[in-house]
């Protein structure tokens, strides 16, 4: 497999969408909540793109994942009930979704990894994310990836847990 991580370009909202709807079903299925409720949906990922923050996982020329990677922009983290680890620049994923057709390679790690190479890359060294609590595997590859719990935030006035990775500076 040679993958390849890149922006999402307009020609990728079909296949994007396309994983997505198919992981709501499996959040459904799983007896999840998350993802239930309409979001996410076409228009966030076209925003996505659009804000140049949306990411594929390619293996040749078929998407296998996706994230969205913001900088410095969400205020629900403002709120936490808890602590961050830092106060300085961070990155943010939301949305991070492995193709059906590709669950159980390791796919969902390999998207978090090249998301630390984007981060370092513009010299920001904290990771932060959230997840429903009842993601069980979500919450494993951030345990398994070095990130700490940190507390709460809220959603559409729903708890998730958040977490955050202290990436190291290299010199």
């Amino acid at each position: 497999m040679e993958y390849e991580f890149r922006k999402a370009e307009a020609a990728d909202l079909d296949q994007i969408w396309s994983i997505i709807q198919r992981a709501i079903i499996r959040r459904k299925e799983d007896g999840s909540e998350q993802w239930q409720d309409g979001y996410p949906n076409p228009d966030v990922i076209r925003k996505d793109m659009e804000s140049g923050s949306g990411f594929v996982l390619t293996d040749h020329s078929a998407i296998t994942g996706y994230v969205a990677i913001l900088t410095n922009d969400e205020p629900a983290y403002a709120n936490i009930e808890g602590k961050w680890l830092t106060d300085d620049d961070f990155v943010v994923i939301h949305r991070v979704v492995v193709s059906e057709d590709h669950l159980g390679k390791g796919l969902a790690k390999k998207i978090l990894g090249f998301v630390e190479e984007y981060a370092i890359s513009k010299q920001i060294y904290s990771i932060k994310a959230d997840t429903n609590f009842d993601n069980i595997a979500m919450m494993k590859i951030f345990e398994k990836l070095g990130y700490i719990y940190c507390g709460e935030v809220f959603f559409r006035g729903n708890p998730r847990r958040a977490y955050e990775k202290v990436l190291p500076k290299l010199i």
